[in-house]
């Protein structure tokens, strides 16, 4: 019985559920963020079916292990929410968008819309037709769709939120952090986390964190604010924000200046040895290569072999490939070389050090706000426990090239990072440093430091090549390469032959070149304007593009609303699919309802993003445990479905007929090659088989009978070195995770990089860039990581806008779905601008008083705190809280729409440029990735007049509710140790 103030827990978290005759239990992934915890959710037969009473975390699932948040917690509110959309929506004719006028059709009625119009575009002009995804972990299916469509015009949400962290790390050391690889804390001593806020593998790493904490290890947080995994810090150290490149630039001038770097690895798993050629000419800056034919071409991104080392044991050059780590081989890796054609040469980590060699701790204080003697200490500190305190362990392993080695060595330093890095418009070059840091202390995929997870690591370059052929768009034809991948010179850019982008967002374009996730943020923008071209119809999955997901709030309503000069709205036909009632659902043609993650079936597998561990691939799935509400219908049967009348290839028999009767099915039965498909576990006729095998339609009851979850623990030898462990390499290759079993030497330098410099500087025969951004090329594109402010620096008066503004996503919410979540709201219901005493004093504003904050692009009115957890040169807010006055089903007047606020309304889309379309602005975005410059925006303060109305600005007119909607909360009962109060 629950005890009122009692210090006995209300219940055993660890203690397995005991249903009743009142209730059940069942198991499935969350998805209130992107962690993908195992869940139990606990319900009881009520008067209209099966009703949530309970979620709690799964004790039995390995990624989280029974840790649940309140997000996690809170699903059963998202459940009932008012906001949840039951029933196709059509604008009404004459209706305006925005307005809210809407009917309630049929799904029959709604794939006939969507099939007569999407048959029609894809009969005469695919790439008129544009799929643009949120937060979905589906994009293999998405993408799929798209590829079989036959429109380039596709791209999930990750060019708005994290690109540069997986692209700058992908082309550096063949993986990423997150679900890509992360910190080692089970081992490690020291831990450095930058720029990462709790939405991220939160329950995870709070287990990891706490468990290092109580071993001993110290953890230090470099970030502008003091929040979240920080505030737990042994140490933090402020930082401006968009600086952080500067840093690590310093912090690898100390270790190599002091010789705190890792020798042996330098020279074997990287091309730190690799000599460069220094002559100009065609070749300048790119590897040295052996001439002779039956080496092979030249090394580049897609073949990385034939490369020469200078060794200094005998003072000759070798093959790199096998030759030059061979026994008695002694690599240089440093000094000035001359081959016998004549041609001057240096190693990669030679011209490394002549890049940092002016990148001073004196230097970097000036940029960073950090001391320079904290920078020396920094270095020393990590140098010293990566070195000195490194370890072995007693597992042998066998590299690529045929030496066994008989232990493993421990690099005890171990980092995290994530958008903090990645959100700015230097955001690639800042991560290739941190992954260039991370490398010459030796502890990428080593024991206490950065290990990779399964399918990682990829090839450097990974061999995914985006399709980059205009030619093949043709009516009725699937693209002969999927919309997103990974370029590794010019000649794989999607451009027409006049050098003009293929897609509608520019991504893979001169102007962006290595988008590998697209530009989401530039879609409504370009659609309106007609650059390159207009298209027809947008559909838009579970991405608030009218409010939170814009850089330019404002403005993105506005062109939603435009019209030609025919009175015919610029952005023909807009299709949303979403589970709630968002700002973006006002303005849709046509609205699908999508389902709750309690009512659908997902997948986070190996096709896509799974959830793997760092001794083996996890993947996991979800189940339903309700029925969809209302006619709700998940996106992925709504896929499903238009891909099977739409007569796509790969979802059609040679008949013509149905290849599969539903997503559950296409899951089971789908194989992009033999023996491979969306899930792991329990393949083969009778379920015997896993990792590959043929499929198994007793697949999806196999993993409901196993908490939801597949997980295969590969054998301690190939648990570490990945990129260059033999049985590794074999291994993946054999289930499919990669398409060649060579090693992935780690790139310091990055000859792909280079080969876009050497177009842009006219040295190179081929495609070149437009005039308009040559200069721009060969300026970002450098092979080695450098700093530079941002580019809206260079646009902006800084003693004008003297402060940085940045986001943070709240703890207790993720993105804007969870404003509308009764249980969350409560604990925040608005957000305030957070501000160091000392600038906001300076600015003359009180603690809590209302004041107005400025950028040159927009100004919003918002309450104001004080708080010491933030550096001075910095303001920040929580994001995606503030809400459209009526959206979400939030009531008139609520805390959100009145006292919330979004810094969206100060940044800016588009920077000013001539680029290369006789236009005056690009995108404010990464010049390499596209990623979106959330974070470099500058501000200044000021109180409000005590006059003005206390409410937040800018308001909107309020949003009327549209048909469908559920409109009002559900009575919910809460269970306390086994009982219930009513």
């Amino acid at each position: 019985m629950f005890k009122f103030l009692s210090r006995e827990p209300i219940h055993d978290p660890l203690e397995a559920p005991t249903p009743t005759d009142e209730t059940t239990v069942k198991t499935t992934t969350c998805y209130m963020c992107a962690c993908r915890c195992g869940i139990r959710v606990h319900l009881r037969e009520g008067e209209n079916g099966p009703q949530v009473r309970y979620i709690d975390g799964n004790p039995e699932h390995p990624l989280n292990k029974g840790v649940i948040c309140a997000k996690g917690s809170s699903g059963i509110m998202k459940q009932v929410s008012p906001a949840r959309i039951t029933q196709p929506l059509l604008r009404k004719p004459g209706s305006e968008r925005g307005a809210g006028g809407f009917e309630p059709i049929s799904w029959e009625r709604t794939f006939e819309i969507l099939t007569e119009r999407l048959g029609r575009i894809r009969s005469t002009d695919p790439k008129k037709f544009a799929l643009f995804t949120g937060r979905d972990q589906m994009q293999a299916l998405t993408g799929l769709f798209a590829r079989q469509f036959g429109t380039p015009n596709y791209a999930a949400h990750g060019g708005f939120c994290s690109v540069n962290m997986a692209a700058g790390m992908i082309y550096t050391i063949g993986g990423s952090f997150w679900e890509f690889g992360g910190p080692d804390l089970e081992r490690a001593k020291l831990f450095v986390m930058i720029g990462t806020a709790e939405d991220h593998h939160s329950n995870p790493m709070k287990i990891a964190i706490s468990k290092f904490k109580r071993d001993g290890g110290r953890f230090i947080s470099i970030n502008p604010v003091r929040t979240g995994y920080s505030a737990i810090a042994d140490e933090w150290i402020p930082i401006k924000p968009g600086t952080d490149g500067a840093l690590f630039m310093a912090l690898l001038h100390a270790l190599i200046g002091s010789d705190l770097i890792d020798h042996a690895f330098l020279k074997r798993f990287t091309n730190a040895p690799q000599l460069v050629v220094l002559d100009e000419g065609a070749r300048e800056g790119l590897f040295a290569f052996d001439p002779d034919p039956e080496r092979g071409p030249p090394g580049d991104g897609r073949h990385p072999h034939n490369k020469l080392i200078w060794d200094r044991a005998d003072g000759t050059v070798k093959a790199a490939y096998p030759e030059g780590i061979g026994e008695g081989c002694d690599p240089a890796l440093e000094g000035h070389y001359t081959l016998a054609d004549g041609t001057r040469v240096a190693p990669s980590f030679q011209l490394l050090r002549e890049r940092v060699a002016d990148c001073t701790p004196q230097w970097a204080a000036a940029i960073t706000g950090i001391d320079a003697g904290r920078i020396r200490k920094l270095a020393c500190e990590m140098g010293e426990t990566a070195l000195h305190q490194a370890f072995e362990m007693p597992i042998p392993w066998t590299d690529a090239w045929g030496k066994v080695h008989p232990s493993t060595q421990g690099r005890p330093v171990a980092f995290h990072a994530m958008r903090g890095l990645a959100a700015h418009s230097n955001g690639f070059q800042t991560i290739r440093a941190l992954a260039v840091l991370m490398s010459v202390l030796g502890t990428i995929d080593a024991p206490g430091g950065f290990r990779h997870k399964a399918p990682y690591p990829r090839h450097i370059v990974p061999n995914y090549r985006a399709f980059n052929s205009p030619e093949m768009i043709r009516p009725d034809t699937p693209l002969n390469a999927a919309p997103l991948g990974f370029p590794a010179n010019p000649d794989e850019l999607a451009i027409n032959p006049d050098g003009s982008p293929i897609r509608i967002d520019h991504a893979y374009s001169w102007e962006h070149p290595l988008s590998a996730h697209g530009l989401m943020h530039n879609v409504i923008t370009n659609a309106v304007r007609g650059d390159p071209y207009r298209i027809d119809t947008l559909l838009i999955f579970m991405a608030n593009m009218a409010w939170n997901s814009s850089m330019n709030t404002m403005g993105v309503r506005e062109m939603l609303n435009r019209k030609d000069e025919k009175g015919e709205y610029m952005l023909p036909f807009l299709v949303v699919c979403d589970a709630f009632q968002s700002e973006t659902v006002a303005f849709a043609d046509l609205v699908l309802p999508d389902t709750t993650y309690l009512e659908r079936h997902d997948v986070m597998g190996m096709l896509d993003r799974p959830i793997s561990e760092f001794d083996g691939p996890v993947d996991s799935v979800r189940i339903p445990v309700l029925e969809p509400t209302g006619q709700c219908k998940p996106f992925q049967e709504v896929l499903i479905e238009l891909a099977s009348r739409l007569k796509f290839p790969a979802f059609t028999t040679p008949e013509g007929g149905r290849k599969f009767s539903d997503y559950p099915d296409f899951v089971v039965n789908f194989q992009p090659q033999p023996g491979i498909g969306f899930l792991m576990g329990w393949r083969g006729k009778d379920g015997t088989e896993h990792l590959k095998g043929e499929p198994n339609p007793k697949q999806w009851e196999a993993y409901a009978q196993n908490n939801c979850v597949f997980q295969h623990h590969m054998p301690e030898t190939m648990h570490y070195m990945r990129n260059w462990n033999r049985e590794y390499l074999d291994f993946a290759k054999d289930k499919g995770w990669r398409q060649r079993n060579d090693p992935v030497q780690l790139a310091l330098y990055s000859d792909t990089l280079q080969s876009f410099r050497l177009a842009a500087q006219g040295k190179t025969q081929g495609r070149q860039p437009p005039e308009a951004l040559r200069e721009r090329i060969d300026t970002y594109f450098d092979p080695l990581p450098f700093w530079y402010p941002s580019l809206e620096d260079g646009v902006t008066d800084r003693e004008a806008y003297p402060l940085n503004a940045l986001t943070q996503r709240p703890m207790a919410m993720y993105h804007s779905w969870d404003s509308q979540n009764a249980w969350l709201r409560q604990i925040h219901s608005h957000n305030y601008l957070h501000v160091n005493p000392i600038t906001a004093r300076g600015a003359g504003i009180e603690d809590g008083g209302w004041c107005w904050v400025e950028s040159q692009w927009g100004k919003v009115r918002c309450m104001l705190r004080y708080s010491e957890t933030v550096e001075p040169g910095t303001v920040w807010t929580w994001n995606a809280i503030g809400k459209a006055d009526g959206a979400w089903q939030l009531a008139p007047g609520s805390d959100e729409a009145r006292k919330g606020f979004l810094l969206n309304h100060l940044i800016t889309e588009e920077l000013p440029f001539a680029n290369a379309h006789g236009g005056t602005t690009i995108s404010n975005s990464d010049p390499i990735t596209g990623q979106a410059g959330w974070y470099d925006v500058r501000v200044r303060i000021r109180p409000a007049d005590p006059q003005e109305p206390k409410e937040s600005f800018p308001q909107i007119a309020s949003m009327p509710s549209p048909p469908g909607v559920i409109g009002k909360a559900a009575s919910v009962l809460t269970y306390f140790a086994g009982g219930r109060r009513k």
